[in-house]
């Protein structure tokens, strides 16, 4: 569905080192920046060894958060994208975090999946660069992560995200800023092991050109350039320099950097550690820098929402061709949602939002996606997959969702299953389940033939519908059904009369 493309947009990067907002004017199709905000807020330090967020961690980030709310609490909703990355996916208190982070924006955070990241990163890097036939090897070292894509234009068409970052390696290795040659021995080590299973995947005979995309990356090529190891962004040889230098200190205040930022220092080895181990393990001669990263892509994946290219409903056509479903009846019973959302439910909160209507098209193409595993239960493989798998242009939020309603579309209906959803969809979800319930069961024979002009008339945990005289006299196994259906919806608290 086309929609009008807003004047102004912005996206933030919940990062595992640093904070990053951008915000970017939107006329006659062209895109201007207008401001940017960055704050190392090291939120991947203040986890502890049970992977708990420190106090004193979360009233650091949100304090930033704060600042960065200022700037874009006034702007819509669907114009913002905002998404947190490794540090968030990782932390065990996350959730409680993530309230008071959105209460300090004012807009909702999606934690998106490494692979997703990855995607998006490309996405940024793409369009900072241009359209490129070549094949392009994209990594990005963040806080907790670090990501490598190899792709050909606007297409990633390999994407890997590993658990080590500049703070990750960094504390790990360069405890308290100290260095020595047996430490970056170690750490690189490190990283190549981390490595070692997507060498062949990435190796150079695999991509024409390398391209970095982060704060690390672009702070060793700076430093190159000032000492004069490299001339042309960050180098084979480069490197090996700045290694055998830093090798050569016992702690990072003896680096002596000109111009260099003095809160990346701390976290600069690990960034170095993981872009050696990677030049050697890939065999990388050179790498050129670019300005595009994670929020330039998360830009563009919000305006191709406006634009009618949401990649959410393109990978929810691959993934139901992928697993064979049955096109044409999942369009009928997108047919039957769509009646049933019309007109007289078209005031109420949980389906007054396109979002709403787009999770029960979503899910009416993916609900059987579990049959290809098995036909007994395959509601609960439907909503498997989709909870765990890579799904494009989804987040973590979106993908338990949509497996919340796939896994609700039948039997049992158990209002627990939506409890863990974020606001406001732990009160809309329950409401999308039952309309999809109903629309697969109207559909249940599987036929062509339309369904008769029925009304459906919700009012809080009542549920009517009412069909033509003498229809479900003529339709004794859908009344049968819509009896079961009561039955079912009254362990929930829920009331569904029919006649």
């Amino acid at each position: 569905m086309l929609k009008k493309p807003p004047e102004i947009v912005a996206a933030v990067d919940l990062g595992s080192n640093s904070f990053h907002m951008i915000v970017c004017s939107l006329h006659d199709g062209k895109l201007k920046t207008i401001d940017r905000l960055k704050e190392m807020v090291r939120l991947a330090s203040g986890l502890d060894k049970n992977n708990v967020l420190s106090n004193a961690t979360q009233d650091r980030a949100l304090a930033c958060l704060e600042r960065f709310g200022q700037r874009i609490r006034t702007i819509p909703q669907d114009s913002v994208r905002i998404v947190g990355t490794n540090t968030l996916r990782t932390a065990k208190n996350a959730d409680q975090f993530l309230v008071k982070a959105e209460k300090a924006l004012n807009h909702p955070i999606h934690v998106i999946s490494g692979i997703e990241e990855a995607r998006l990163i490309y996405q940024g890097v793409a369009y900072s660069l241009g359209s490129n036939a070549d094949l392009r090897l994209v990594m990005d070292i963040g806080g907790g992560s670090t990501e490598y894509i190899i792709g050909t234009g606007d297409t990633p068409l390999e994407k890997e995200s590993l658990h080590m970052g500049c703070v990750s390696v960094s504390n790990t290795f360069f405890k308290d800023g100290r260095l020595s040659k047996e430490a970056f021995t170690q750490a690189t080590l490190f990283a190549e092991q981390q490595l070692e299973p997507f060498e062949k995947k990435f190796q150079r005979k695999n991509w024409d050109q390398a391209i970095g995309a982060s704060g690390s990356l672009r702070a060793i090529a700076k430093v190159l350039q000032t000492k004069n190891w490299s001339n042309n962004g960050i180098t084979q040889e480069g490197l090996e320099q700045l290694v055998n230098h830093m090798a050569q200190c016992k702690h990072i205040d003896e680096l002596n950097f000109p111009d260099f930022d003095p809160e990346r220092l701390p976290v600069f080895p690990g960034g170095v550690a993981i872009a050696y181990a990677t030049f050697k393990s890939l065999k990388i001669e050179q790498m050129t820098i670019s300005d595009g990263a994670l929020r330039e892509g998360l830009i563009q994946d919000l305006l191709g929402r406006f634009y009618d290219h949401d990649v959410r409903s393109a990978t929810a056509q691959t993934l139901a061709e992928r697993y064979h479903t049955d096109t044409e009846h999942a369009a009928r019973i997108k047919q039957t949602i769509a009646h049933m959302l019309a007109g007289q439910l078209g005031t109420s909160d949980w389906v007054k939002g396109e979002d709403s209507r787009q999770f029960l098209d979503w899910a009416a193409e993916l609900h059987e996606i579990g049959h290809d595993i098995a036909h007994s239960q395959y509601h609960k493989h439907s909503a498997y997959i989709i909870e765990n798998g890579d799904l494009a242009g989804f987040s973590q939020q979106d993908q338990l969702l949509l497996a919340a309603i796939i896994r609700s579309h039948r039997r049992k209906f158990s209002l627990a299953r939506f409890d863990g959803l974020p606001a406001p969809w732990q009160v809309y979800a329950p409401y999308l389940a039952i309309v999809l319930r109903l629309a697969v069961l109207l559909r249940r024979n599987r036929h062509e033939d339309d369904l008769p002009e029925f009304t459906m008339r919700v009012e809080k945990t009542k549920i009517d519908l009412q069909f033509p005289v003498l229809w479900l006299a003529q339709a004794p196994l859908t009344r049968a059904d819509l009896l079961q259906e009561a039955d079912y919806l009254k362990q929930a608290g829920f009331m569904l009369t029919f006649s």
